[in-house]
């Protein structure tokens, strides 16, 4: 009897701390900036209720640009953290568009869940606004943690949109709770719950091609939510294996990785 009464004062307990603070245990923002290293940058910043969400677009090196990669990146650190991923994309005339959300960088607040999908949007009405955007082919890029959001973007804005490219992303925010604590799994069914996922929006996304990138080596994302995520896509889609850890397509296997993003 005691200790069914504790378990069900656990569930109240966790049922109030998962709506409170478990958007906490997805987002590992750093303040630590390390230096850019792309030629062309413009330094962007937005207005967020009482915050500031920052981004820089890298312009390549060619006058004539023909597509647009708007790139979100995964959990922890902050756009520099991940320019090994969007050099190469400037370097082969991708104008590209690096976003840090609240608590990134040199962004104010704290990221939320929901706080992030509403910013995405915001930044992606923004720079659809912006002639050297608006008139180019607009693609959204989600790295790891990052493809929750693009995913959610792509879904919301498709008819504006040339393609999705998800690299390393996970099924959900539950999914991925319950792969690294699979002893909880009915307690993180039951309490967290994900108010977008990338599961499930990418099921809409008939019109829109799409590329995902998954590594069976990889540590962080299990490669069977790679493969599933991929089911649920709609046609037109492509799956493209690498040998690596986490997000290193672009390091390990770049020029693959180029050529199938430029036929997207």
């Amino acid at each position: 009897m005691k200790t069914s009464v504790f378990f069900s004062l656990f569930l109240i307990l966790f049922s109030i701390f998962s709506k409170a603070q478990m958007d906490d245990k997805f987002y590992q923002p750093s303040k630590e900036m390390k230096t850019l290293e792309f030629t062309n940058i413009e330094n962007l910043s937005l207005p967020v209720e009482n915050d500031t969400i920052t981004a820089v677009i890298l312009k390549p090196e060619s006058k004539s640009i023909k597509k647009t990669i708007i790139f979100f990146h995964g959990a922890a650190g902050n756009i520099s953290t991940y320019q090994y991923i969007t050099k190469p994309l400037v370097e082969n005339g991708f104008q590209v568009v690096m976003v840090d959300l609240r608590g990134y960088g040199k962004s104010t607040g704290k990221p939320t869940h929901l706080n992030v999908a509403s910013d995405g949007q915001k930044m992606f009405d923004y720079l659809m606004a912006r002639q050297d955007v608006k008139n180019t082919k607009i693609y959204l890029y989600g790295a790891s943690l990052g493809s929750q959001i693009a995913t959610h973007l792509a879904k919301e804005n498709q008819t504006k949109i040339s393609g999705l490219i998800i690299d390393g992303g996970m099924l959900s925010f539950t999914d991925i709770a319950i792969h690294f604590s699979p002893q909880y799994k009915e307690v993180i069914e039951k309490f967290l719950v994900s108010p977008y996922s990338a599961k499930e929006d990418v099921k809409a996304l008939s019109n829109v091609p799409k590329l995902f990138i998954y590594s069976k080596g990889d540590s962080t994302v299990p490669f069977s939510q790679g493969e599933l995520i991929y089911a649920n896509a709609p046609e037109p889609k492509q799956f493209l294996e690498f040998s690596g850890e986490h997000i290193q397509a672009m390091v390990v296997d770049k020029s693959r990785i180029l050529t199938a993003i430029e036929k997207l």
